[in-house]
């Protein structure tokens, strides 16, 4: 350890903990936070949107199959889903308004 190094020094530690093997191109202490934060907002607005996409999927095969109880509990289930995304800054307002009328459109059509 070099005593008369600048802060960036100190800090270093703390971004290579965060940051195990990744390679940045980034050298200001902001600059490197705020790659980890992006991956770490990047990643959770991908679990939710693989989870909004599953429950459109799960609805589209419910109707396949014709279970009429199966159908309402996952079209109720894929709404939920799209309006929790929406609320979470995921998924735009309009852009999940449009799902949920897709939904009800494939509903309403079965």
């Amino acid at each position: 350890y070099n005593v008369a190094c600048s802060g960036m020094c100190l800090f270093s530690a703390y971004i290579r903990k965060f940051l195990r093997g990744v390679n940045y191109l980034a050298n200001h202490k902001s600059a490197i936070k705020r790659i980890g934060v992006t991956e770490k907002k990047n990643l959770r607005n991908r679990m939710i949107m693989s989870g909004v996409k599953t429950a459109i999927k799960r609805f589209d095969s419910a109707l396949a199959s014709g279970d009429a109880e199966a159908i309402n509990a996952t079209y109720v289930n894929a709404v939920s889903t799209v309006d929790k995304a929406v609320t979470k800054g995921v998924l735009h307002r309009n852009a999940g308004n449009h799902k949920k009328a897709q939904l009800a459109v494939k509903l309403a059509a079965k």
